[in-house]
C-alpha cells in the first residue's frame, strides 16, 4: 500500500512533466527542417535589410515658461479688501501644454510642414516633402511593396473599385465677403501624406516634469534636422499667436484710438497757436472768447491724448508679458546614425526562422499525441 502511494505521484510527474531530453532529441532529428527554415528566413531578412529605407530620428526637448498666477492672485485678494476687483483686469489666458499635441496634429500645421522647403541630397535645390514624393525620388522598398499587396491587399482592391478620387475645387462666385473664413481644401496627394504624417512627427507632454518632447523622423539626416527645427519654430509661433491674440487685438484698438486722438490734439494745438498769433496785438472780447473755447477743447484733447498714450504703453507691455518663452533643453542635432539597423533586421528575421523551424519540428512530433489526448477527452 505504501509502495503504491509513493509510486503514484512519481508516475504522474513523469506523465505530466516535460521531457527535455526528448525535446532536444526531436529537434536534433529534425535539424534539417530547422536549418532550411533558418536559411530561408535569413535570405528574406538579408533582402529586407538591403532594400529597406534608411530612417533617421531627431528629438528636441523644450520647457514652456508659463506665467505665474500666484502674485496676481495675492494682489487680487488684497485689492478685494479695499473694494477693488482686479480679476477682470487680467487679459492673459494660459494655453495648457496639454493642447500642444493637438496643434502639432492639426491639418494646417501638417500641411505647412509638408510644404516647407528642405534640403535633400538627391536635389540641387530645396524642395518640399510632398514635391519630393511626387517627383519620384522616394522609391518604395521591397518589403513595403510586399506588405502593400499582402496585408494591405483589401485596401488596394477597394481603392481600385472606387477609382481615382476627384480633386475638390472651391469655386469663388464673388459673393463671399472679403476676409471671410473659408473651408480648408486638401488635395488627394496631401490627404495620403496626412494619413501617414503621424508616424513622421509627434509631440509628447510630460505632465509631471513639465517638459515637452518633439520627435521627427525622416529619410535623410539634414532633411530630418531641418524639419524638426521648422516644426519647433512653427509650434512656438502657433502658441504665441494663441496666447497674445487677445492682447494684440486690444493693442490694435488702442493704437487706432491713439492715432485719432493724436490728430485731434494736433489740430486743436494748431488752432490755438494761430489764434494766439492773430490776437497778439488785438484785444477784443470775441477774440478772447474764441481763444478760451479753443483752449478748453485743446485741454480736453491733450488730457485724452496723454491717457491714451499711457494705455498704449500698457497694451504693448501686456503683449510682451503674454508672449510665451520656450527654454530649449535639448536642441535639434543632425543624427549621425539611422534609427533602423540592417543588422538588427537580419537578426530578427533569422531568429524568426529558427523559432518557426523548431515549431514545425515539435509540432510534427507532438501533434499526434495532442490529437490522441483531445480525442480521449
Amino acid at each position: 500500500m505504501q509502495e503504491n502511494l509513493n509510486n503514484t505521484p512519481i508516475g504522474q510527474e513523469e506523465e505530466e512533466g516535460i521531457d527535455i531530453m526528448a525535446l532536444v532529441k526531436s529537434l536534433w532529428d529534425g535539424r534539417k527542417t530547422v536549418i532550411i527554415c533558418t536559411i530561408a528566413f535569413m535570405l528574406l531578412g538579408l533582402v529586407a535589410a538591403l532594400t529597406m529605407k534608411r530612417e533617421y530620428s531627431v528629438s528636441t526637448v523644450m520647457v514652456p515658461q508659463l506665467n505665474s498666477k500666484s502674485s496676481s492672485s495675492s494682489l487680487s485678494s488684497l485689492a478685494s479688501l479695499a473694494g477693488f476687483d482686479l480679476s477682470s483686469m487680467s487679459s492673459s489666458a494660459e494655453l495648457s501644454p496639454l493642447i500642444y499635441p493637438q496643434i502639432v496634429s492639426s491639418v494646417p500645421f501638417r500641411l505647412e510642414m509638408m510644404h516647407t522647403p528642405l534640403h535633400y541630397s538627391k536635389c540641387d535645390t530645396m524642395i518640399s516633402m510632398i514635391d519630393y514624393s511626387e517627383a519620384g525620388y522616394e522609391k518604395p522598398s521591397i518589403f513595403g511593396v510586399v506588405k502593400k499587396y499582402t496585408l494591405g491587399l483589401p485596401g488596394v482592391i477597394m481603392k481600385a473599385i472606387r477609382g481615382e478620387q476627384p480633386e475638390v475645387v472651391l469655386e469663388d462666385d464673388g459673393n463671399d465677403a472679403e476676409g471671410a473664413a473659408k473651408p480648408l481644401v486638401v488635395t488627394v496627394k496631401e490627404n495620403e501624406m496626412l494619413e501617414n504624417f503621424g508616424a513622421i512627427m509627434s509631440l509628447a507632454v510630460d505632465k509631471k516634469e513639465g517638459y515637452i518632447t518633439l520627435s521627427v523622423k525622416g529619410c535623410e539626416p539634414i532633411q530630418t534636422a531641418e524639419l524638426a527645427m521648422k516644426a519647433q519654430q512653427k509650434l512656438q509661433d502657433e502658441v504665441t499667436r494663441f496666447r497674445i491674440e487677445k492682447s494684440e487685438s486690444e493693442l490694435e484698438y488702442i493704437q487706432a484710438r491713439y492715432d485719432e486722438v493724436k490728430l485731434e490734439n494736433d489740430r486743436y494745438q494748431e488752432q490755438l497757436a494761430t489764434l494766439k498769433d492773430r490776437s497778439k496785438n488785438v484785444a477784443t472780447t470775441r477774440a478772447s472768447i474764441e481763444l478760451e473755447r479753443v483752449q478748453a477743447k485743446y485741454n480736453v484733447a491733450s488730457s485724452i491724448y496723454n491717457e491714451m498714450a499711457k494705455q498704449l504703453e500698457q497694451a504693448k507691455m501686456q503683449v510682451k508679458k503674454d508672449t510665451p518663452v520656450f527654454t530649449v533643453i535639448q536642441p535639434v542635432t543632425v543624427p549621425m546614425k539611422s534609427a533602423n539597423s540592417r543588422a538588427k533586421t537580419l537578426i530578427v528575421w533569422t531568429f524568426f526562422g529558427v523559432i518557426l523551424g523548431c515549431g514545425i519540428v515539435l509540432g510534427k512530433n507532438y501533434w499526434p499525441k495532442l490529437k490522441e489526448q483531445f480525442g480521449k477527452n
